[in-house]
Protein backbone atom coordinates (compact mmCIF):
# COMPACT_ATOMS: atom_id res chain seq x y z
CA UNK A 1 0.00 0.00 0.00
CA UNK A 2 1.40 3.38 -1.02
CA UNK A 3 -0.06 5.59 1.68
CA UNK A 4 1.96 8.64 0.62
CA UNK A 5 0.56 8.49 -2.91
CA UNK A 6 -3.00 8.11 -1.66
CA UNK A 7 -2.63 11.06 0.72
CA UNK A 8 -1.07 13.26 -1.96
CA UNK A 9 -3.90 12.44 -4.40
CA UNK A 10 -6.49 13.19 -1.73
CA UNK A 11 -4.80 16.49 -0.88
CA UNK A 12 -4.89 17.43 -4.57
CA UNK A 13 -8.51 16.24 -4.84
CA UNK A 14 -7.61 13.90 -7.68
CA UNK A 15 -8.96 10.40 -8.22
CA UNK A 16 -7.25 7.47 -9.90
CA UNK A 17 -9.23 8.32 -13.02
CA UNK A 18 -8.02 11.93 -12.94
CA UNK A 19 -4.38 10.89 -12.61
CA UNK A 20 -4.77 8.30 -15.36
CA UNK A 21 -6.25 10.91 -17.70
CA UNK A 22 -3.39 13.33 -17.06
CA UNK A 23 -0.75 10.67 -17.67
CA UNK A 24 -2.49 8.83 -20.51
CA UNK A 25 -2.60 5.48 -18.71
CA UNK A 26 -5.35 3.11 -17.64
CA UNK A 27 -6.98 3.83 -14.24
CA UNK A 28 -6.18 0.25 -13.27
CA UNK A 29 -2.50 1.10 -13.63
CA UNK A 30 -2.87 4.01 -11.21
CA UNK A 31 -4.69 1.75 -8.77
CA UNK A 32 -1.79 -0.72 -8.92
CA UNK A 33 0.56 2.13 -8.03
CA UNK A 34 -1.69 2.98 -5.10
CA UNK A 35 -1.48 -0.59 -3.84
CA UNK A 36 2.32 -0.57 -3.93
CA UNK A 37 3.53 -1.25 -7.47
CA UNK A 38 6.45 0.97 -8.44
CA UNK A 39 5.88 2.91 -11.71
CA UNK A 40 8.45 3.45 -14.43
CA UNK A 41 10.65 6.52 -13.82
CA UNK A 42 8.84 8.67 -16.42
CA UNK A 43 5.53 7.97 -14.69
CA UNK A 44 6.98 8.67 -11.23
CA UNK A 45 8.26 12.05 -12.44
CA UNK A 46 4.92 12.89 -14.06
CA UNK A 47 2.89 11.95 -10.98
CA UNK A 48 5.18 13.91 -8.69
CA UNK A 49 4.84 17.00 -10.92
CA UNK A 50 1.08 16.60 -11.09
CA UNK A 51 0.70 16.31 -7.33
CA UNK A 52 3.32 18.94 -6.54
CA UNK A 53 5.41 16.73 -4.28
CA UNK A 54 8.90 15.28 -4.44
CA UNK A 55 9.23 11.93 -6.16
CA UNK A 56 11.25 10.60 -3.22
CA UNK A 57 8.30 11.34 -0.91
CA UNK A 58 6.05 9.10 -2.99
CA UNK A 59 8.59 6.43 -3.88
CA UNK A 60 11.63 6.41 -1.58
CA UNK A 61 14.73 4.70 -2.86
CA UNK A 62 14.35 0.97 -2.52
CA UNK A 63 17.90 0.65 -1.22
CA UNK A 64 20.14 3.36 0.21
CA UNK A 65 22.78 4.51 -2.23
CA UNK A 66 26.17 3.08 -1.34
CA UNK A 67 28.60 5.56 0.18
CA UNK A 68 31.56 6.01 -2.15
CA UNK A 69 34.90 5.16 -0.60
CA UNK A 70 36.79 8.21 0.68
CA UNK A 71 39.57 9.43 -1.56
CA UNK A 72 43.06 9.32 -0.06
CA UNK A 73 43.67 12.80 -1.50
CA UNK A 74 40.37 14.68 -1.80
CA UNK A 75 38.66 15.31 1.51
CA UNK A 76 35.39 15.93 -0.34
CA UNK A 77 34.12 16.68 -3.84
CA UNK A 78 31.09 18.85 -4.59
CA UNK A 79 29.52 18.28 -8.05
CA UNK A 80 28.91 22.03 -8.45
CA UNK A 81 30.26 25.11 -6.68
CA UNK A 82 26.74 26.33 -5.96
CA UNK A 83 26.28 23.22 -3.82
CA UNK A 84 29.07 24.23 -1.46
CA UNK A 85 27.27 25.56 1.65
CA UNK A 86 28.06 29.11 2.68
CA UNK A 87 29.18 27.74 6.03
CA UNK A 88 32.00 25.86 4.30
CA UNK A 89 33.35 29.09 2.80
CA UNK A 90 32.95 30.90 6.11
CA UNK A 91 34.70 28.15 8.07
CA UNK A 92 37.51 27.98 5.53
CA UNK A 93 38.43 31.64 5.90
CA UNK A 94 37.53 32.01 9.58
CA UNK A 95 39.90 29.17 10.50
CA UNK A 96 42.90 30.83 8.84
CA UNK A 97 45.74 31.86 11.12
CA UNK A 98 48.53 32.60 8.64
CA UNK A 99 47.24 32.97 5.10
CA UNK A 100 44.22 33.25 2.85
CA UNK A 101 44.47 33.01 -0.91
CA UNK A 102 41.70 33.62 -3.44
CA UNK A 103 42.18 33.21 -7.19
CA UNK A 104 39.15 33.86 -9.41
CA UNK A 105 37.99 35.67 -12.51
CA UNK A 106 35.35 37.57 -10.52
CA UNK A 107 34.30 35.62 -7.42
CA UNK A 108 31.14 37.69 -7.14
CA UNK A 109 29.58 35.20 -4.75
CA UNK A 110 32.24 36.29 -2.25
CA UNK A 111 32.68 39.89 -3.37
CA UNK A 112 28.97 40.58 -2.90
CA UNK A 113 28.85 38.97 0.57
CA UNK A 114 29.35 41.54 3.33
CA UNK A 115 29.73 38.75 5.87
CA UNK A 116 32.68 37.32 3.97
CA UNK A 117 34.28 40.76 3.81
CA UNK A 118 33.99 40.93 7.59
CA UNK A 119 35.67 37.54 8.00
CA UNK A 120 38.54 38.48 5.67
CA UNK A 121 39.05 41.79 7.48
CA UNK A 122 39.01 40.13 10.91
CA UNK A 123 41.54 37.49 9.91
CA UNK A 124 43.82 40.15 8.43
CA UNK A 125 43.61 42.12 11.68
CA UNK A 126 44.61 38.95 13.55
CA UNK A 127 47.75 38.64 11.47
CA UNK A 128 46.77 36.49 8.49
CA UNK A 129 48.03 37.51 5.05
CA UNK A 130 45.04 37.88 2.71
CA UNK A 131 45.78 37.85 -1.02
CA UNK A 132 43.07 38.16 -3.63
CA UNK A 133 43.67 37.63 -7.34
CA UNK A 134 40.92 38.93 -9.62
CA UNK A 135 40.77 38.72 -13.39
CA UNK A 136 41.78 41.88 -15.22
CA UNK A 137 38.54 43.03 -16.90
CA UNK A 138 40.54 44.20 -19.91
CA UNK A 139 42.28 40.87 -20.34
CA UNK A 140 41.69 39.00 -23.58
CA UNK A 141 41.45 35.79 -21.58
CA UNK A 142 38.42 37.08 -19.70
CA UNK A 143 36.85 38.14 -22.98
CA UNK A 144 37.51 34.68 -24.42
CA UNK A 145 36.19 32.94 -21.32
CA UNK A 146 33.00 34.99 -21.52
CA UNK A 147 32.57 33.93 -25.12
CA UNK A 148 33.18 30.28 -24.23
CA UNK A 149 30.51 30.46 -21.53
CA UNK A 150 28.10 32.16 -23.92
CA UNK A 151 27.80 35.32 -21.79
CA UNK A 152 29.92 37.66 -23.92
CA UNK A 153 31.03 40.79 -22.05
CA UNK A 154 29.11 39.81 -18.91
CA UNK A 155 32.12 38.06 -17.37
CA UNK A 156 34.30 41.16 -17.78
CA UNK A 157 31.49 43.22 -16.24
CA UNK A 158 31.33 40.85 -13.27
CA UNK A 159 35.09 41.18 -12.85
CA UNK A 160 34.77 44.98 -12.76
CA UNK A 161 31.95 44.75 -10.25
CA UNK A 162 33.93 42.37 -8.05
CA UNK A 163 36.89 44.73 -8.12
CA UNK A 164 34.72 47.62 -6.95
CA UNK A 165 33.19 45.51 -4.19
CA UNK A 166 36.53 44.20 -2.96
CA UNK A 167 38.34 47.54 -3.22
CA UNK A 168 37.51 48.77 0.34
CA UNK A 169 39.53 45.84 1.68
CA UNK A 170 42.64 47.32 0.06
CA UNK A 171 42.69 49.98 2.77
CA UNK A 172 43.22 47.33 5.45
CA UNK A 173 46.67 46.24 6.49
CA UNK A 174 47.38 42.65 5.57
CA UNK A 175 45.07 42.54 2.54
CA UNK A 176 46.33 42.89 -1.02
CA UNK A 177 44.44 42.62 -4.30
CA UNK A 178 46.05 42.04 -7.67
CA UNK A 179 44.72 41.65 -11.21
CA UNK A 180 45.79 38.72 -13.36
CA UNK A 181 45.59 38.07 -17.08
CA UNK A 182 45.90 34.31 -16.91
CA UNK A 183 43.88 31.47 -18.38
CA UNK A 184 42.37 29.82 -15.30
CA UNK A 185 41.91 26.08 -15.20
CA UNK A 186 40.78 26.26 -11.57
CA UNK A 187 39.63 28.96 -9.21
CA UNK A 188 41.45 28.52 -5.90
CA UNK A 189 40.50 29.29 -2.32
CA UNK A 190 42.92 28.24 0.41
CA UNK A 191 44.35 28.74 3.85
CA UNK A 192 47.26 27.01 5.54
CA UNK A 193 44.80 24.22 6.40
CA UNK A 194 42.71 23.48 3.29
CA UNK A 195 42.41 24.12 -0.42
CA UNK A 196 39.15 24.38 -2.32
CA UNK A 197 39.80 24.00 -6.05
CA UNK A 198 36.89 24.96 -8.29
CA UNK A 199 37.55 23.28 -11.65
CA UNK A 200 36.88 25.23 -14.85
CA UNK A 201 35.11 23.30 -17.60
CA UNK A 202 34.79 24.51 -21.17
CA UNK A 203 31.47 26.23 -21.85
CA UNK A 204 30.30 26.09 -18.23
CA UNK A 205 30.44 28.80 -15.56
CA UNK A 206 32.53 28.06 -12.49
CA UNK A 207 29.39 27.90 -10.34
CA UNK A 208 28.29 24.79 -12.23
CA UNK A 209 31.70 23.10 -12.12
CA UNK A 210 33.05 20.72 -9.45
CA UNK A 211 34.89 21.75 -6.31
CA UNK A 212 37.57 19.55 -4.77
CA UNK A 213 38.42 19.98 -1.07
CA UNK A 214 42.00 19.07 -0.17
CA UNK A 215 43.39 18.90 3.36
CA UNK A 216 46.90 20.31 3.37
CA UNK A 217 48.00 18.10 6.28
CA UNK A 218 46.88 14.77 4.84
CA UNK A 219 47.53 15.53 1.14
CA UNK A 220 50.40 18.04 1.17
CA UNK A 221 51.70 17.24 -2.32
CA UNK A 222 48.33 17.72 -4.00
CA UNK A 223 47.58 20.87 -1.99
CA UNK A 224 50.97 22.41 -2.74
CA UNK A 225 50.45 21.82 -6.46
CA UNK A 226 47.46 24.15 -6.34
CA UNK A 227 49.18 26.68 -4.08
CA UNK A 228 52.23 26.74 -6.34
CA UNK A 229 49.99 27.64 -9.26
CA UNK A 230 48.56 30.52 -7.23
CA UNK A 231 52.05 31.77 -6.42
CA UNK A 232 53.11 31.78 -10.07
CA UNK A 233 50.08 33.86 -11.03
CA UNK A 234 50.57 36.19 -8.05
CA UNK A 235 54.12 36.98 -9.14
CA UNK A 236 52.97 38.05 -12.60
CA UNK A 237 49.82 39.92 -11.52
CA UNK A 238 49.63 43.71 -11.19
CA UNK A 239 48.39 45.58 -8.11
CA UNK A 240 44.79 46.75 -8.21
CA UNK A 241 44.80 50.55 -8.06
CA UNK A 242 41.96 52.90 -7.38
Amino acid sequence: MNTALREAMAASQLTDTDVAAHLGVDPKTVRRWMTGQRPYPRHRWAVADLLGVAEADLWPDEEPSPTPPPSPHAQRVYPHRWQVPREVWHDLFASAEREIGILVYSGLFLADDAGMHKVLAEQAQRGASVRILLGDPESQHIQRRGEDEGVGDALASRARNALLLFKPLCDLQGIEIRLHSTVLYSSLFFTEKRVLANQHLHGLPAAKSPVVVVDRATSPDMAETYVRSFELIWQEAKPATR
